[in-house]
């Protein structure tokens, strides 16, 4: 048909570092174009050999692979650009979706771009557009922050961080979380910005157990603190209010582990063990955990 793009045979491949993305669940998520460049590249460098076999062998590929993890990247694109550098035709991949997005592939990019190399992006599954665009929460303006600090310190920083800045409009924020973790930051998400944010917790995307979570933060923590188990990947969404919009409470700045404690004792006439019990009880997190976190607020009030 005129005028309709054709895929080049695989032999007219240019030489050059092809970011290839895969699907994130579902094999039949690949592009034609990916198919042809795994087929027609001289290497596969892969985050997981082990996984990528598994496309391979569905779809037939016999192209010979390495590992690029984030434990020898640095040695290995080295090697892999000197071969670049000599005309070789290379594809990165990570085990699921777009390479170097909350993956390893940034350095060997970065090292190929720095040698001059030719460095070709080949578009398709990404599991924060993929839920951003079913979640039903602003799309307009949106900004992927990958995964949260771990320790809960630094994650409920970060979250208040993100909640002081200034933005005239409602603005979705995009993250990854592991199952083991959700809860506690839920738990983060309601005291930095009250039980009423709208959040959307995909779970599975393009999977056979494909699901979405939608409403309040405080009705998801309750939703998922009732299940015995929570498994697969998540990507998680917020609808961070503009700024302006923030109650009285908020713009005042979050209310401190320590303030939580105080008020509970005073309202319940409870002593501090106690008062660290019940916030632990309503927060999902552990008491161990609270009481660090009131450590590090008073050490930074003297």
């Amino acid at each position: 048909m005129a005028g309709e793009p054709e895929l080049p045979p695989a032999s007219a491949l240019a030489s050059g570092l092809y970011v290839v993305a895969t699907p994130i669940g579902n094999l039949g998520d690949i592009t034609l174009r990916a198919l042809e460049v795994l087929r027609g590249v001289d290497h596969i460098a892969c985050e997981d050999t082990r996984q990528t076999h598994k496309l391979l062998h569905h779809y037939q590929i016999a192209t010979p692979t390495v590992s690029c993890h984030e434990h020898n990247e640095r040695q290995r694109a080295m090697e892999l650009v000197e071969a670049l550098k000599g005309g070789a035709r290379i594809a990165l991949v990570s085990d699921a979706g777009t390479p170097a997005v909350s993956d390893p592939g940034v350095l060997l990019v970065r090292e190929a771009i720095a040698a001059g190399v030719r460095v070709i992006p080949v578009p398709g599954a990404n599991a924060a557009l993929s839920a951003l665009v079913a979640s039903g929460l602003p799309a307009g303006e949106f900004r992927f922050l990958g995964f949260l600090p771990e320790r809960v310190g630094a994650r409920r920083t970060r979250l208040e961080a993100l909640a002081a800045e200034t933005r005239e409009s409602a603005q979705t924020l995009i993250f990854f979380e592991a199952p083991h973790r959700i809860l506690e930051t839920l738990a983060d998400l309601e005291a930095v910005w009250g039980p009423e944010l709208r959040v959307v917790l995909a779970r599975e995307l393009t999977k056979v157990h494909e699901e979405f979570g939608r409403g309040t933060v405080a009705e998801l923590r309750r939703e998922y603190a009732g299940r015995e188990r929570i498994r697969g990947e998540m990507t998680l969404l917020v609808e961070a209010p503009a700024r302006t919009a923030f109650s009285s409470r908020a713009q005042a700045g979050p209310e401190s582990i320590a303030d939580r404690v105080a008020r509970l004792q005073t309202q319940d006439g409870v002593d501090e063990k106690e008062a660290l019990k019940r916030l632990a009880r309503e927060l999902g997190q552990s008491k161990s955990e609270l009481y660090r976190e009131l450590q590090r607020e008073r050490a930074r009030r003297r």
